[in-house]
């Protein structure tokens, strides 16, 4: 056993001592050693319920033979940190808490681990972690948030945001801002659209990194504890079977995710999230193969904030395994691909039923015939840009309009909800990148006030920033290279006109490029001041087409 070296021996008589310290038997020792990252904290609502998960898990990894000992992850709440300096904070904690994780599994040798994340950037850090320890992992999540009730409607997250705006905009009473504040989140979970922690949670299961119903069954569910012992259990095969997450997250099953992403319309966020695990895993995923993907795979799915639906109704309708069996009848998927199961994923979906053709949509009848996600290219995005493709209003796959230029979030907001942004603009966002930021805040306050104001289907808004899962509209997000980095997003001037075409995979600003070089012989992008941990991230954080990972060097 890899803990062994740890705890064998004469040599390690010291150790062992330590190990009694806590409270370990001899028969405890004798066992392998699973870690348990447990991501709990008291400010994140989808990480309430993780001590239940933690303790099940616990159970699960005694009964099948092992000891488990808890460790801890980060985790922070987007919500709470949106809007404000704390989001520079957000993704910048995935690289943290996937060092961290490296440094615990590696200093106490264990032997296996069991990841418990839920949001935000927990998911992805775990998974980076689990590629590049490669040890038996298993992810189990806290699980997602049932949808609220607000005058008849099932609500979420995004309802909240989009309200805000509606007041601004003078058609929502403070009465019925207060309605939706009170009843929108009405249970512990991750908020309960198709948002970048669910989608994340999804995806877990897909990589096969997760067992069924790891995305979708709900957090409050009793079904979700069994889950967690279930995981605890196979943690223990998979390290009595040595296989390890390597063996997993292969080149094949990061295509598999990919297709699934389109058919199930996940947040863009999962287009930087999905090439970093990748890297870690040795697995080089460019962003480009997104439109060939894309290009075949159709969107069978419109979970809030892309339509009416919501995961709880995802998961009663047979959940991803439904949805996956639904895509392979397109021969789109690799059924060969190992899982923590110790099958494959043809053998894991062979009995999965779609329940509910109304929430899974067939591939006969799919709400597009190309996927949920799409990248762009242009004299504004050279290397890239991400738009979550289902959440956009027909109208506005092609859009034509003046440029609205704002250097920081706050600016923007301050716009929009004082009026001053119109139908037929077109909002520009820069210096929110991974340099730029720093940190690559997310843009869910600009994107919700757009909505709530009633210009969703007549402004588009671009950014070298991100979005969170629970935006909609025409979001163009990643711009990459950013600004900070000499991006011609930083050369967009008031007026310019920005010419959209989504189903092409265009953007542009309409400017010669005789024009642009004779700007850019004029400009120095922008430098932000600041300190301790966001002044290192910017030294080491690469392009967001690259994944926003951290460079070796």
């Amino acid at each position: 056993m890899r803990s062994d070296n740890a705890k064998a021996g004469m040599q390690q008589a010291p150790a062992r001592s330590l190990f009694r310290a806590l409270g370990l038997t001899e028969e405890e020792m004798a066992r392998p050693l699973i870690g348990v990252v447990n991501s709990y904290n008291e400010i994140v609502p989808g990480h309430m319920n993780l001590d239940k998960i933690t303790e099940a898990v616990k159970q699960g990894i005694a009964m099948a033979g092992g000891t488990p000992i808890v460790f801890p992850a980060i985790a922070v709440c987007d919500g709470i940190a949106m809007g404000h300096v704390g989001m520079k904070y957000s993704l910048v904690t995935r690289d943290l808490i996937a060092d961290s994780t490296e440094c615990m599994a590696m200093a106490h040798q264990f032997d296996g681990l069991v990841m418990i994340p839920n949001c935000d950037k927990n998911v992805p850090g775990l998974l980076m972690a689990a590629a590049r320890l490669n040890i038996p992992t298993v992810f189990v999540s806290g699980g997602p948030m049932l949808a609220g009730h607000v005058k008849g409607k099932k609500r979420s997250l995004s309802s909240m945001f989009e309200a805000v705006g509606s007041y601004a905009a003078g058609t929502m009473t403070e009465e019925d801002v207060c309605e939706f504040e009170n009843k929108v989140c009405p249970t512990c979970g991750s908020c309960s659209g198709m948002y970048t922690a669910n989608s994340m949670n999804c995806l877990t299961e897909v990589l096969g990194m997760g067992l069924q119903g790891n995305g979708t069954i709900p957090a409050v569910y009793s079904e979700r504890i069994r889950l967690a012992k279930h995981a605890g259990m196979a943690v223990m095969d998979m390290v009595n079977k040595n296989i390890r997450p390597r063996d997993i997250m292969t080149e094949a099953a990061f295509r598999n995710a990919l297709t699934m992403d389109m058919a199930l319309g996940c947040s863009t966020n999962s287009m930087l999230h999905l090439p970093a695990i990748a890297h870690e895993a040795g697995v080089e995923l460019n962003v480009d193969i997104a439109n060939e993907i894309s290009a075949k795979t159709p969107n069978l799915c419109h979970l809030a904030p892309a339509g009416p639906t919501y995961m709880e109704d995802l998961n009663e309708a047979g959940g991803i395994y439904a949805v996956m069996k639904e895509i392979s009848k397109l021969g789109l998927l690799n059924l060969d691909c190992m899982t923590v199961t110790g099958k494959t994923v043809g053998e894991n979906i062979k009995n999965s039923v779609n329940k509910n053709p109304e929430v899974i949509r067939t591939v006969d009848n799919p709400y597009s015939r190309t996927g949920g996600i799409a990248v762009l290219k242009g004299n504004i995005a050279p290397d890239s840009c991400v738009v979550k493709r289902s959440a956009v209003v027909p109208e506005m796959l092609q859009h034509e309009g003046p440029a609205r230029v704002f250097d920081c979030e706050e600016d923007a907001i301050a716009a929009i909800k004082g009026g001053k942004i119109v139908a037929g603009d077109v909002v520009v966002i820069r210096y929110e990148g991974p340099k730029g930021g720093p940190g690559m805040r997310e843009m869910l306050n600009p994107t919700s006030a757009i909505a709530g104001m009633g210009l969703g289907s007549s402004v588009a808004l671009i950014t070298d920033g991100r979005f969170s899962g629970a935006s909609r509209g025409a979001s163009i997000g990643h711009v990459s290279p950013e600004a900070a980095a000499g991006g011609p997003i930083g050369l967009v001037e008031e007026g310019d006109i920005i010419s959209i075409d989504i189903n092409a995979n265009t953007i542009n600003m309409k400017v010669s490029d005789e024009e642009l070089a004779r700007r850019r012989a004029n400009w120095t992008p922008k430098v932000k001041e600041v300190t301790g941990y966001l002044k290192r991230y910017r030294k080491l954080v690469t392009s967001a087409d690259k994944g926003a990972i951290l460079a070796d060097e």
